[in-house]
């Protein structure tokens, strides 16, 4: 690969002796992986019934090496049942060094297109606030459907810019990751664009950009939160240096180390303005020197109680009494559903979950989950409902086995026969749900959602 003349002289200056075998890492494939969604399925149980021949990534528990030349699991039932993320092994590292407890309230902030919130996600199992924001309305229909499929309830998805969600939740998040928008030299190998975007763009819009982010997210952390940033750069204007500036917006903001894989490289001190051997414990991660592209991770934490004085759930729901085709299809369910956090929206129905923030004045793209909506006298459950459940949540249900051929068909929106109870049926694989379809005389029409189906 051709790499701009600035660039190479930039590596060079940083990397030395090592910049020869960085510069040959481009004549090598680069690394695929997916990241098993311990929200839906045990890192056991996916490996009992996984089809592809795996490997461990050494810095993630849940991530997996897979081969792109052997195995395509983009196209496998089990993607479309949300049983994992297809994501790059480096970039996996943020989402998994950030500490999450039960009940934290997380805000992700440059979030689409979601492989992060959805890890964030998984480690709150349900329960606690998960914000997503990404300022682009156009790039946050990907995170909400990321999202849907992992089958997360608790989450709220905004699009707006950091400061407006600064003047919403003051001292509110327990954690906060930034995977902040750079200047991509860690990404060079996998897409081209990035090189082109890199000379059109520099280091600079990028450093100015995420000075702008940090300033908005310490307002939002709490005392005694943590606060994970991450880029995909290897530049010290974007990295070590945005971490100088993170520290000197706020004094009670410190460095905290993480356990390191042995391959990661530490921060540089010597590439900062001050000099600070604080910076020692940033992490960079090197594509010449392990299984992955380029990636750029700090920890740091704020000083101060960690109580949960600043996590009040205003949001006020507008209860009411529900349709009786509503009622009629939720006595169908074995499930923890709330009926007073119930909430609908003209005809869409909505579950709130329980301590959610109010959102009034916000742009928001989704809030808790969304059930479904009457349609003339109906109700039609959602896509995003179908992948919130168990499969022995709801009564009638059709399960078939991975390699079965009506899988791939119910996929891709066709028609299926499976005897059973007429009605609404949940569609599951190998005991995971994909979606909705409606029995007649065990003809089941297919409800699946159009915009996810399997294009062959």
């Amino acid at each position: 690969m051709k790499l701009p003349v600035a660039f190479e002289e930039q590596m060079r200056k940083l990397l030395k002796d090592e910049y020869d075998t960085y510069a040959a890492c481009f004549d090598m494939p680069m690394h695929h992986g997916l990241r098993v969604n311990t929200k839906k399925i045990s890192i056991e149980e996916f490996l009992k019934i996984s089809p592809f021949s795996l490997k461990p990534v050494p810095w993630c528990p849940n991530g997996f090496y897979y081969d792109p030349t052997v195995d395509q699991p983009s196209k496998h039932p089990f993607y479309y049942a949300g049983l994992y993320y297809i994501q790059e092994p480096s970039a996996m590292t943020p989402a998994c060094v950030l500490p999450i407890n039960p009940g934290d309230r997380v805000l992700d902030i440059c979030a689409a297109p979601g492989g992060k919130s959805t890890e964030l996600a998984a480690k709150l199992a349900g329960t606690g606030v998960l914000v997503s924001n990404d300022i682009s309305a156009s790039r946050a229909k990907a995170l909400l459907k990321n999202i849907e499929l992992f089958g997360v309830y608790n989450s709220l998805i905004t699009t707006e810019p950091p400061y407006k969600l600064a003047e919403r939740f003051p001292h509110y998040f327990d954690k906060i990751l930034i995977d902040a928008p750079c200047s991509g030299e860690g990404m060079f190998r996998k897409s081209y664009s990035m090189v082109t975007a890199w000379e059109n763009n520099g280091n600079q819009l990028f450093a100015d950009l995420q000075r702008q982010i940090l300033t908005e997210a310490v307002k939002m952390l709490k005392p005694g939160g943590t606060l994970l940033y991450s880029t995909c750069t290897f530049s010290p204007l974007e990295n070590e240096k945005s971490i100088e500036y993170l520290l000197s917006l706020d004094p009670t903001i410190h460095i905290a180390s993480f356990e390191k894989y042995e391959l990661f490289d530490d921060g540089h001190p010597e590439w900062s303005d001050t000099g600070d051997e604080e910076l020692r414990k940033c992490a960079r991660l090197w594509p010449h020197r392990l299984e992955g592209e380029g990636h750029f991770v700090t920890l740091c934490s704020k000083d101060g109680d960690a109580s949960n004085q600043y996590n009040h759930g205003d949001y006020p729901i507008k209860s009411g009494k529900l349709a009786p085709e509503i009622e009629e299809f939720f006595r169908n369910f074995n499930h923890r559903f709330d009926p007073s956090r119930f909430e609908m929206a003209g005809e869409k129905l909505y579950y709130i979950p329980k301590d959610f923030p109010s959102v009034r004045g916000l742009r928001i793209l989704r809030c808790g989950l969304f059930l479904g909506e009457l349609k003339k006298k109906r109700f039609e459950p959602s896509q995003a409902l179908a992948m919130a459940l168990t499969m022995d949540e709801y009564s009638n249900v059709a399960n078939l086995e991975a390699d079965d051929i009506r899988v791939i068909k119910y996929l891709k929106g066709e028609t299926i026969d499976v005897d059973g109870e007429n009605g609404y049926v949940l569609v599951c694989v190998a005991g995971y749900p994909l979606g909705w379809g409606k029995r007649t005389n065990g003809s089941i029409k297919n409800k699946y959602l159009a915009g996810w189906r399997l294009m062959s």
